[in-house]
């Protein structure tokens, strides 16, 4: 799992990187404050949690399952979470804003598990 890790993890940076210059700079005049605001919060977790996968990838390899399950929580929060918000601020239907949570809890179990498999080693 550990090359997965860092791929996914690397990925996601260097995609974090890219939507976020495509919103400072694509993006400046064509979305309001409020959408700007929701896609910069859409990369800046984006890359809090993709240098997350980054550190469990490193760590992955001499650790236990509950490691492996926090690199999948936090990749899948980031499809969820960061996801809808770009879908959220390029459409503005604000019903996907419900789905959003979901990549919040599932951040937030991702830490959680990366906790409990520490203690298991």
């Amino acid at each position: 799992m550990m090359k997965v890790f860092i791929i996914l993890g690397a990925l996601n940076a260097m995609m974090a990187v890219g939507t976020g210059a495509f919103g400072a700079h694509g993006l400046e005049n064509k979305l309001s404050a409020k959408y700007l605001s929701v896609w910069e919060k859409a990369t800046t977790y984006q890359m809090y949690h993709g240098l997350g996968l980054l550190a469990i990838g490193i760590i992955s390899g001499t650790t236990s399952i509950s490691v492996n399950w926090a690199g999948w929580l936090l990749f899948f929060g980031i499809v969820f979470f960061s996801g809808s918000l770009y879908i959220l601020a390029l459409t503005q239907i604000r019903i996907l804003g419900a789905i959003t949570p979901i990549g919040g809890v599932l951040f937030i179990v991702g830490w959680l598990m990366l906790v409990i498999g520490t203690f298991k080693i």
